[in-house]
């Protein structure tokens, strides 16, 4: 099967493509998706050898059904659960009948009038009998924070503190 057609399949509602896109990003992460499909309302279970994050794996679901714009989709059921368990971990439901236009006003909103925060807290462990400084410490750390960053837009270095050998910046974007 193609990718056109698996994507269109996707946002036809048919379960099996959207097994099909969901795996091929969990898989490598050790975990399974199995999706069903009736009467508007779509299961997702997925499972691996821990118990899936919750928080993390509703988020990508979302995102991704979110994105199908799949009219037929209104309720979402996922379902956590470790392998050769009898019962899931965990269940949330949500509705996929908000109008995407509503959740992108929500969040130009949230984004404009509310900076995310970011703070990366870099230890880095030396002594002044290896000639290592505070300077040092500082470089190093600018360094790390800025290949972590790179490929993040409109972030700007607010503060940077060394400490000991200490060093956290905190970026606002």
């Amino acid at each position: 099967m193609t990718q056109p057609n698996i994507l269109k399949l996707a946002k036809q509602g048919d379960a099996e493509a959207i097994a099909f896109l969901m795996n091929r990003h969990l898989h490598p992460k050790g975990i399974a998706a199995k999706v069903t499909f009736q009467d508007a309302c779509l299961e997702v279970m997925l499972e691996s050898a821990e118990v899936p994050n919750q928080q993390i794996l509703v988020a990508f679901i979302r995102k991704g059904l979110t994105a199908l714009e799949a009219a037929s989709i209104e309720i979402v059921r996922v379902y956590g659960q470790q392998t050769d368990k009898e019962f899931p971990a965990w269940s949330q439901e949500f509705d996929l009948g908000v109008a995407q236009a509503e959740l992108e006003a929500v969040d130009n909103e949230e984004s404009a009038s509310n900076p995310q925060l970011l703070t990366i807290c870099i230890n880095l462990s030396g002594d002044t009998v290896q000639g290592l400084t505070n300077q040092h410490f500082e470089f190093i750390a600018n360094q790390i924070s800025t290949d972590i960053l790179s490929s993040c837009s409109d972030v700007f270095i607010q503060k940077v503190s060394i400490t000991n050998g200490s060093s956290v910046i905190t970026k606002e974007r």
